[in-house]
């Protein structure tokens, strides 16, 4: 059962000064919610939210609907934002209207990439329309956007007067579908002018695709080298077919397949691995990212290996800060991933002692 918190009443205060004007036909206003206290709201569970000061934009009132954890289960990793109309309408009367949210930068500017908007809307059939995904929590904590525990939304706000309802056509612009069109095209298999033998199965794909992609596969099919003439299948070695099949499908639709917690591990460790071989930056970024969820005491040697060789600096640096525990210290010391480590990549172990041991060997001679 979701519990409705006041941002005034919280110490969250929305900023006042409401601003509104007339556009023939429309009346616009914007509301200025901040978030002051942004880790203090991460204890609310997922599903619960807290609502801005109510303000009025043509004549009906409204709130900003702000959930820290995600609206639903699957938003989770979220921040979840809506505009919610707060009143009653008779039976035939329609409340249209469009919002769009901006993420403001310090200087009150906002963010390019994250200013969405919602379309025309009527709030007197579905009173809350917004955004379940509006950003990733871990990518607004490592911007910029959020300063001193602080960041603030934009909502602007136009409501159509009954003249410009029935006068303007309502335009909706989905978002964009090329890489459903573009999964489809390697599932069909139509077109295609290249295959694959990768560990005993053979995998078609479109050459002017993947060159698109990488700048690997460019040079092979449209360099100098003997895979741009040849009809024969490319064998490649040193990859499983099943990562080789997630990688050609991240290449034609920007996603990875849906897995396990374990065979996600596994897959982004395979994965990071082939990045670097056909240089995916994109990809090799999303797989560090999912590797720092999965980092224990079993893991945690391994992934600092892969780190090491493959100059994932962010991810080592996770790795390290793990192993600032002398409790995950002792755990990871005693797993097979270890031996490996101290073996394949000697400068690491000088890092870990550098900057976790040494220093309280240090404190204890003194």
């Amino acid at each position: 059962m979701s519990t409705s918190w006041h941002a005034s009443g919280n110490g969250l205060p929305s900023v006042p000064g409401s601003a509104s004007s007339i556009i023939a036909g429309a009346v616009s206003g914007y509301h200025l919610l901040k978030i002051v206290g942004y880790s203090r709201t991460k204890e609310l569970p997922n599903g619960e939210w807290i609502d801005s000061c109510p303000f009025q934009v043509g004549g009906r009132t409204w709130h900003v609907r702000y959930y820290p954890n995600g609206n639903k289960n699957e938003d989770i990793d979220y921040i979840s934002v809506f505009l919610e109309f707060d009143g009653t309408v008779a039976e035939a009367e329609a409340v249209k209207a469009q919002a769009k949210f901006s993420l403001l930068d310090q200087d009150g500017n906002p963010a390019p990439t994250y200013s969405w908007g919602t379309g025309t809307r009527n709030y007197s059939v579905e009173k809350t329309w917004g955004f379940k995904q509006y950003i990733k929590r871990d990518e607004l904590e490592k911007s910029e956007l959020l300063k001193d525990d602080s960041f603030a939304v934009k909502v602007d706000v136009t409501v159509m007067s009954e003249f410009h309802a029935r006068k303007t056509p309502t335009i909706v612009v989905p978002p964009s579908d090329i890489h459903r069109h573009l999964g489809d095209l390697l599932s069909s298999k139509a077109g295609v002018d290249v295959e694959f033998r990768v560990g005993g199965k053979t995998f078609s794909a479109h050459r002017l695709v993947l060159a698109a992609r990488s700048p690997v596969f460019r040079a092979e099919f449209f360099g100098n080298m003997k895979e741009s003439t040849t009809t024969e299948p490319i064998c490649i070695d040193a990859i499983e077919a099943e990562v080789f099949k997630a990688l050609l499908a991240f290449m034609y639709t920007d996603a990875l397949p849906d897995m396990d917690q374990q065979e996600e591990s596994a897959m982004a460790q395979h994965l990071l691995v082939a990045t670097d071989r056909y240089d995916l930056e994109r990809l090799k970024l999303i797989c560090e990212d999912k590797l720092c969820n999965h980092i224990d005491t079993s893991s945690v040697a391994t992934i600092l290996a892969l780190a090491e060789q493959h100059h994932c600096h962010e991810l080592k640096a996770a790795c390290l800060v793990f192993l600032s525990s002398p409790v995950n210290l002792d755990g990871a010391m005693e797993s097979e991933g270890f031996q490996f480590l101290t073996k394949s990549c000697p400068g690491v172990i000088k890092d870990l002692l550098m900057s976790h041991v040494a220093p309280s060997l240090l404190g204890k001679r003194k």
